[in-house]
């Protein structure tokens, strides 16, 4: 291929490695098990589950079991998955002939214009704008051996325990004013909670308030205390397990086995002492907040780390083909799948949609989950079997190359 002709196209469909595509498409859907709650309920309850709903027989079962299975394993995931394609991204690039360090700036740089849009017109709780600022950085570790990769991972992974550590135990300290401030955040009023139902129960102009507030603070304070160190640390550690060929089912059988049982024995002992224990301190914010989500914060490396094992395993078998297929597709359109899961959301839970919001109980937010799931498996086979691309992933590539990639398949 030519150099001119290698500026023109991006990776082409065939050139991917599947299972890569389909442990996106479990991550893609798996990320709305959390997600769901941040969609339906007010903030304070996805990291406080009694600041607001039922929390009793099935409903208490169902947030144990989403916390325990989901809650930062499956963005873990996602973030893992990033930080191996950057590495793909950029040595692809470098193979056909192309300036790797602009392509990947500019292509972040379209992620974070993408993130700003999602964030501020239709969900707070964007992803985007971290992800595309913390590949700035990671960047620059690419050419790093695997081991050193891990070292710089754990680095990073530290800092917030560091910083949410020294909170718990300085909290007694703190002045009035910042602590009713913090509280406020962790169990609100009854009058904030009534301000933020009405708001998002409201227009998609009397939504803005809470959402700009809320995606500002999200893309300041919390990413520069705990988002930025965690994702730089996930991706980093993805950059690692793909040079060692762990994201491409290279390895044994045996290997990945192995990697279950630890991940998970390790990961779910771990998370379940966190939850018992927030549990027996009744959530109070001097604990729960800063000491007793510690627990998810590591333990959920390793769940997430057993759970790309067991993908691995599915991908090394001859069987599960249906599956393969179903979740590759999600995969290949992870994209487009994670912007469309806001907009359905949005549109059932919020004011200018069905204006579900505040209403429905943990146990019946589960059933929203698997809907959408079916939808998403359903749609992203369907589109993929005339086009190359999702249609997000296809203005991506544009907004990339700077060339119109060819979208509809030939045949």
């Amino acid at each position: 291929m030519t150099q001119t002709k290698a500026r023109i196209t991006s990776t082409i469909p065939t050139d991917r490695i599947v299972s890569i595509d389909v442990l996106r498409g479990v991550a893609v859907l798996g990320i709305l098990i959390m997600n769901i709650q941040s969609f339906s309920m007010i903030q304070a309850a996805y990291i406080n589950p009694i600041a607001y709903g039922d929390l009793t027989g099935i409903n208490k079962w169902i947030w144990i079991l989403s916390h325990l299975l989901a809650n930062e394993k499956f963005m873990s995931i996602f973030s893992i998955l990033f930080g191996a394609g950057v590495v793909i991204f950029t040595s692809r690039a470098l193979e056909k002939g192309r300036r790797a360090g602009p392509l990947h700036y500019r292509r972040n740089f379209w992620l974070f214009i993408f993130g700003i849009i999602h964030a501020y017109l239709i969900w707070y709780g964007d992803i985007l704008v971290a992800y595309s600022l913390c590949a700035f950085l990671v960047f620059v570790f690419r050419k790093l051996k695997p081991t050193k990769l891990v070292i710089f991972s754990a680095a990073f992974f530290i800092i917030p325990v560091i910083i949410y550590l020294f909170f718990g135990f300085t909290i007694q300290y703190w002045p009035q004013e910042s602590y009713d401030q913090n509280i406020q955040s962790w169990l609100p009023s009854v009058e904030n909670i009534e301000n933020e139902l009405a708001a998002m129960q409201g227009n998609w102009i009397e939504q803005m308030e809470v959402r700009v507030g809320s995606a500002l603070f999200m893309q300041t304070m919390v990413f520069l205390i705990f988002t930025f160190w965690r994702v730089v640390s996930m991706m980093l550690l993805g950059m690692a397990l793909y040079k060692w060929g762990v994201l491409s089912a290279r390895h044994s059988n045996k290997f990945y086995i192995r990697m279950v049982l630890i991940g998970l024995i390790l990961g779910y002992a771990v998370v379940g002492f966190g939850i018992n224990e927030n549990f027996r301190a009744n959530w109070l914010m001097d604990y729960s907040m800063f000491i007793g989500n510690q627990f998810n914060y590591v333990g959920s490396v390793g769940v997430a780390l057993g759970y790309i094992g067991i993908v691995m395993l599915i991908c090394k078998s001859v069987k599960f083909k249906g599956f393969k297929n179903l979740f590759s597709s999600v995969g290949k359109m992870a994209f487009t799948n994670y912007i469309l899961m806001s907009i359905i959301c949005t549109f059932i839970f919020y004011g200018h949609g069905l204006g579900l919001f505040g209403q429905v109980e943990r146990s019946f937010q589960i059933l929203f989950v698997i809907g959408i799931w079916v939808l998403l498996l359903i749609i992203s086979p369907l589109w993929l079997r005339y086009y190359n691309y999702g249609p997000l992933e296809w203005l991506w590539r544009v907004l990339t190359y700077w060339r119109v990639q060819p979208m509809r398949k030939r045949n």
